[in-house]
């Protein structure tokens, strides 16, 4: 239908109000009560319009278009109204706008700095209603609320919850209040809905929530900005939660080729950055991945990208997850890769530095198969050849061999010994070697020893850990860094204490002390008051007096850290030793070679070395004259059911937690000690998931320049 808007032939669908029209034509018409998303309410008053045949001013967002309509939105007497209304919620506003934590995009700003309109006709009465902050996610700026609706409506139209509602105070005016005495009690999701539709600072993200150094987008769904690989956590939890395992593995891999090796050593960064943190306990992310991955019936293997071959040979350098990664990646767009391999089967880190008891070699194999698989698809040969039992020297070379560009991704495994008293002596391991000959079944002996292990992080509790399934007598950990910093995870410390590690936490290394014959007898550790960096970046320890601390030992492992080796030789720029330079496309300091992963940042995690793969292949891919858009689209797109209802009481609980095999039983075994999450514990803990996303799903208002 045709309607006229201040002598302006506008198109309209049949049901849509007159605010909805004029919008839709790129009309702006003040309101600030009407959001696209929500039901109208008619309550600010800012949208009056004059209607011919109608006697007053009527709500835009309330009155339907008909056809032959004509509508004035500049006459006096809308005009009138409309300011005053504007008057009228100024007058008990505060004034300070740049407090506010939505100073620069509050629609109310635009609104009246739109109108001309200022509070100064009327007595000014503001509002004492104390900033209810005692909920962990959300604030509520009583004082900035303009009673428009918007919160309640999306909390009941949108989500289905009603938690909160309009009262009546003692002073006469209506707020928005909780129905209940939390919200939590009044079945809150804490989906952020209330937050995302509220047109003044009212309603916020509780202070801290959000960094100045991440985007919009990845504020709201931190877990997701927080994973190196950027994984659809939100989507994938929502598919577990469902049972649709197959769906939820497919948006994994649409990321990451070791859905079920993440799900099962994987540092977790996004559980770090889960709002949940403040909310009972972070979800259970990894484990959820692992319980899909489990259960994967590998459906998602017909979608896989498979484009025609380019001619192209791509050489890898070290079959670990960064270099394994980029090796699926690049065969997806159609070039050949060789992957050398120094030791005698691939995967790297995930087999030689991992134990057995965290991830065993079933699962890195069945991981690789699947890549060599999915790469090949219908081809006749393979597009990934790997060569095992090569340590490649000369990695310039391999470009006159036939291939047009390389990848070194070699990793860190030569493990750093510390220049201290007593470190060459007989009993003295390292890391690396340690973790290494204990995978390949020929380790290091340590049964019926004292063992101490140097070093806070991950590696140093698998060195400690793997130390007591080889029989140890007693095993020490002891590290520099206060329990409350150390890098590795606390249900790593938590699972070693079970099985008899004993932490020495914040204590220097003095000396490792002779036995008499050459041999380890003890260690000498000193407990540190304060470390800290000066102002030149030097380490300063500062020592407890008299806090030295002498442990026996026949054994010590140093698992203080661990650098790449040979890479002295490749004839590439170097940094900080033996770590390879290269720059944001990973392009080193030779044409055609690239470099990812530990390699080049150091040793950091799986996931970050997968991560820095996919980079590397999509750089790569740009090289040999491709678009490097390695994007996968393993399913279809589907939009998220916006309603959540209340939750139950359940989703306030803490996480849950798998079997486990005790600690008295497990220590003296390799065998994976955590089951994977059953299904109904995989369900119930997916449903703890707050949903972040969901917001990004609600249209965004656009203000008056926009229009």
């Amino acid at each position: 239908m045709k309607l006229l808007v201040d002598g302006r032939e506008i198109e309209a669908q049949e049901g849509q109000s007159i605010l909805q029209a004029c919008l839709a034509a790129g009309i702006f018409l003040p309101h600030l009560c009407g959001h696209p998303d929500l039901e109208p309410l008619g309550g600010c008053g800012l949208c009056m319009v004059e209607v011919e045949g109608e006697d007053e001013p009527v709500r835009a967002c309330m009155t339907k278009v008909e056809e032959g309509m004509k509508v004035s939105i500049n006459g006096d007497a809308a005009d009138k109204v409309r300011r005053m209304a504007m008057e009228l919620i100024l007058a008990t506003h505060p004034a300070d706008c740049t407090g506010c934590p939505k100073y620069g995009v509050c629609e109310l700003q635009s609104m009246y700095q739109y109108m001309g309109v200022s509070p100064q006709r009327w007595r000014c009465k503001g509002r004492t209603v104390p900033t209810d902050d005692s909920n962990p996610i959300i604030t509520h700026m009583f004082t900035r609320c303009i009673r428009c609706g918007r919160c309640v409506r999306a909390c009941e139209g949108l989500r289905g919850v009603g938690a909160i509602g309009f009262t009546r105070g003692e002073d006469g005016a209506m707020r928005v209040t909780i129905k209940g005495n939390s919200l939590q009690e009044a079945g809150c999701r804490f989906c952020g809905a209330c937050v995302e539709v509220c047109p003044t600072g009212s309603i916020v993200d509780a202070l801290g929530m959000f960094r100045d150094d991440r985007s919009r987008e990845d504020n709201i769904v931190p877990c997701r900005s927080g994973c190196p690989a950027h994984i659809d956590i939100p989507r994938y939890l929502r598919y577990v939660k469902a049972g649709e395992w197959e769906k939820a593995t497919a948006v994994v891999r649409e990321k990451v080729p070791f859905p079920e090796t993440l799900g099962s050593i994987c540092t977790h960064n996004c559980q770090g950055e889960c709002k949940r943190n403040n909310l009972q306990e972070p979800l259970s992310i990894c484990r959820l991945k692992r319980a899909a991955a489990v259960r994967d019936t590998g459906e998602w293997k017909e979608r896989v990208r498979h484009e025609p071959l380019t001619g192209k040979k791509v050489a890898v350098v070290g079959a670990g997850p960064g270099g394994l990664t980029a090796a699926l990646f690049l065969a997806e767009k159609g070039h050949k890769v060789t992957v050398f391999e120094a030791n005698a089967k691939v995967g790297g880190q995930m087999r030689y530095g991992i134990p057995a008891y965290r991830l065993p070699d079933e699962i890195v194999d069945k991981e690789v198969a699947t890549i060599l698989e999915i790469s090949q698809g219908d081809d006749a040969e393979p597009r990934i050849e790997l060569v095992c039992n090569e340590r490649v020297k000369d990695v310039q070379a391999l470009l006159g061999q036939g291939f047009d560009a390389v990848l070194v991704t070699v990793g860190t495994f030569q493990g750093n010994v510390l220049p201290m008293k007593g470190h060459d002596l007989q009993n003295v391991y390292v890391n690396t070697e340690f973790l290494k000959a204990a995978r390949e079944g020929n380790p290091q002996p340590v049964e019926g020893g004292r063992v101490v292990v140097l070093g806070g992080g991950n590696v140093a509790y698998d060195c400690a850990r793997t130390a007591v399934r080889l029989g140890a007598a007693s095993v020490d950990v002891a590290c520099l860094e206060a329990e409350a910093v150390m890098t590795s995870t606390p249900e790593e410390r938590e699972e070693a204490a079970e099985e008899g590690v004993v932490l020495h936490d914040a204590y220097a290394f003095t000396s490792i002390n002779d036995d008499g014959t050459g041999k380890v007898g003890s260690m000498t550790i000193h407990k540190i008051a304060k470390f800290y960096f000066d102002e030149n970046h030097r380490a300063v320890t500062e020592l407890v007096e008299g806090g030295e601390l002498t442990l026996p030992a026949d054994y010590v492992i140093f698992g203080v850290g661990q650098k790449p080796e040979d890479t002295m030789g490749f004839g590439l720029e170097l940094t900080h030793g033996p770590y390879v330079v290269a720059d944001g496309n990973h392009a080193t300091s030779v044409e055609g070679i690239f470099a990812a992963g530990d390699v080049v940042t150091g040793t950091k995690s799986v996931i970050g070395a997968i991560a820095e793969g996919r980079e590397a292949a999509s750089a790569i891919d740009r090289f040999l004259g491709g678009d490097g858009d390695i994007s996968a689209e393993l399913l279809d797109p589907e939009v998220a059911e916006p309603e959540l209802g209340k939750a139950p009481e359940e989703f306030y609980t803490s996480a849950i937690l798998p079997q486990f095999t005790p600690g008295e039983e497990r220590k003296n075994t390799f065998e994976p000690f955590e089951c994977p999450f059953t299904e109904d514990e995989a369900k119930c803990e997916a449903a703890r998931c707050l949903q972040c996303d969901l917001r990004l799903q609600i249209t965004k208002p656009r203000l008056w320049n926009e229009y």
